[in-house]
């Protein structure tokens, strides 16, 4: 019997075929992380960065709900367009949708685009030089063109808006004038399933520079446009920047054409320099949407009582966050401290609602906890004005003074 020979392979193809093998699990591999990028990232991301410290139902007394339901409900500032959620739809995650819209009673909200956040985002001190919405641009399969344009991503986030609000039934209506805002108030008691929505734009980076990008973001309907976020950028200094300087000649021109368009002008994140250049400069009330105060939580991400005072002296308004590092507490409560020491200091008529809500921040309750801070304004001891005005009557008087 003759035994078969051992079949060799040589050294050289071994080592193709080993290659091979290592090329194939790492393409199997890299086909996974991307599948599992497109499909479940940016949703995870989602969950994790807008928490809701407790679950609902948000009960408050028989008493507060009454009044809640005869008030004008306003917030300045939140970023759900940031995050790939159908709107229309009640969402089991994150703050905002027009069902919890309408559950907490809300008839007016803004919503912020959000164009470009540092990697390390922090109070202190960024460069902007890494960016985050990058990843969800394209984990969210955003247009190609948003990849790297902030510019063409403030321009998506309002066509989101606006494929919502026709798709509504005309129960959400963008506001871009005073009369559709006052339309709004008026028939949202009548109408309480009916919500306004606002366009803001938070930080001007997402101009490029280019102060025609500016008229057009006004043609997609932004009517609120903060001055900076979390870095510097070209038109003025940001509170958490490397450099915190003022407003550059850039930022000067773009105020005065925000102010000829009836745009609102909101100081929000603004460098202590460039929150005071821009005050001295406005010919028309301004806004800071979404900010704490210090004399409730003193950091550097709150405004002090001669800030207060100066929006005040400004005719402007300053919406109060529901998140830790604005209110130093966890609750509806703490929003309420923030806001009665602000109503102290600035008045009753300078203080508003600005939640910022999926802000990438955890708050106490979502949309539908709203009617909570009503019941904790009354508990503090605010008169039943005082809190018509906080809690959205300020919000829509500056409005309406300042919207074409």
């Amino acid at each position: 019997m003759q035994l078969p020979q051992v079949l060799t392979v040589p050294p050289g193809l071994r080592q193709t075929t080993a290659m091979r093998l290592v090329a194939m699990l790492l393409g199997a591999v890299l086909a996974v992380s991307a599948l599992l990028f497109f499909t479940v990232g940016p949703d995870l991301a989602d969950r994790a960065a807008n928490r809701v410290l407790r679950p609902g139902p948000y009960p408050a007394s028989p008493a507060a709900q009454a009044l809640h339901r005869t008030l004008v409900v306003a917030d300045l500032h939140a970023d759900p367009l940031l995050w790939g959620r159908d709107l229309r739809v009640r969402g089991t995650h994150g703050h905002v949708d027009l069902p919890r819209l309408r559950e907490g009673g809300v008839a007016l909200q803004v919503f912020s685009a959000v164009t470009r956040v540092p990697s390390s985002i922090n109070y202190e001190h960024n460069d902007g030089r890494m960016d985050m919405v990058t990843l969800l641009a394209v984990g969210e399969r955003w247009p190609l063109a948003t990849w790297a344009s902030p510019f063409a991503r403030a321009l998506h986030q309002a066509r989101t808006l606006q494929a919502v609000a026709a798709d509504s039934g005309g129960r959400f209506v963008i506001v871009t004038d005073a009369p559709t805002l006052q339309r709004v108030a008026e028939q949202h008691r009548r109408v309480p399933d009916l919500t306004g929505g606002l366009l803001a734009i938070e930080g001007l980076h997402a101009i490029e520079g280019d102060l025609h990008n500016l008229d057009a973001l006004y043609d997609a309907g932004f009517r609120m446009m903060g001055l900076t976020h979390f870095f510097d950028n070209e038109v003025a200094g940001s509170a958490h920047g490397a450099e915190k300087g003022g407003l550059t000649a850039v930022g000067r021109e773009a105020i005065r054409r925000m102010e000829a368009r009836g745009v609102l002008l909101d100081l929000a994140h603004a460098s202590p320099r460039a929150f005071d250049e821009a005050l001295a400069l406005a010919r028309r009330p301004v806004v800071v949407s979404h900010a704490g105060v210090r004399g409730t939580c003193d950091n550097t991400r709150n405004l002090s009582d001669a800030q207060l005072r100066a929006v005040a002296a400004n005719g402007g308004v300053v919406g109060i966050g529901f998140w830790e590092t604005a209110t130093c507490g966890t609750d509806a409560r703490a929003v309420a401290r923030s806001i009665a020491h602000a109503v102290r200091v600035a008045g009753p008529d300078h203080v508003a609602l600005g939640s910022d809500f999926d802000g990438a921040v955890a708050t106490p309750f979502d949309a539908t906890g709203v009617p909570q801070v009503t019941e904790a304004l009354v508990e503090s001891g605010l008169d039943e004005a005082a809190i018509a005005g906080v809690m959205g009557a300020n919000a829509v008087r500056l409005l309406r003074a300042t919207l074409p």
